[in-house]
């Protein structure tokens, strides 16, 4: 009797892991993707998901990079993937743009956090100015965060620089990315 509960809680505790690490956003990993990760695997890890390759090709055909499109069943975008090199199924990720809240840090960060909830757990290393956004680097993970200018109250189209003070609290993340070196 002892055993089948021993038993039961070591399932539990793999299963509760499992499905952890299937949306863990850390340094060089993002869910089962990692930085050693390469382009031929992608549909083994999302099997259960569909997988879209815009491999440069028709009007992809002028991008310099492939990209793999993550899809749920129920057409949710998951994730989009870009490869390293073009064309090269060996190739590792570069970077993963992020579209489901359920991806997230250890510290809970996720797609639907706020300015306030990234600065209350982690060290914002640099922030740079887009047309339409400011993009928030966090060294610790290797993501950047970009937040909506207007959610700064900023409607100017320019790169001026923006302090962190010019970020409001409760700013809405408007994209989550994951780089791999």
């Amino acid at each position: 009797m002892k055993r089948t509960i021993l038993y039961g809680v070591i399932l539990l505790t793999f299963l509760q892991c499992k499905e952890e690490t299937d949306f863990t956003i850390a340094k060089d990993q993002l869910g089962k993707v990692t930085s050693l990760t390469q382009v031929h695997e992608l549909k083994e890890i999302f099997a259960k998901d569909s997988l879209v390759a815009n491999l440069g090709e028709g009007d992809f055909a002028n991008a310099e990079f492939d990209e793999y499109l993550v899809y749920d069943k129920k057409g949710k975008h998951l994730l989009t993937l870009v490869s390293k090199e073009q064309h090269d199924s060996t190739s590792v990720i570069d970077n993963v743009q992020i579209f489901d809240e359920r991806y997230k840090t250890a510290k809970g960060l996720n797609l639907s956090s706020v300015f306030k909830d990234i600065v209350g757990e982690y060290s914002i290393d640099k922030v740079e100015s887009t047309f339409t956004t400011a993009v928030l680097i966090i060294d610790e993970l290797n993501v950047t965060i970009a937040i909506d200018k207007k959610e700064l109250g900023i409607r100017e189209f320019g790169i001026d620089k923006i302090q962190l003070d010019q970020i409001p609290d409760m700013a809405k993340i408007k994209y989550f990315t994951i780089w791999f070196d």
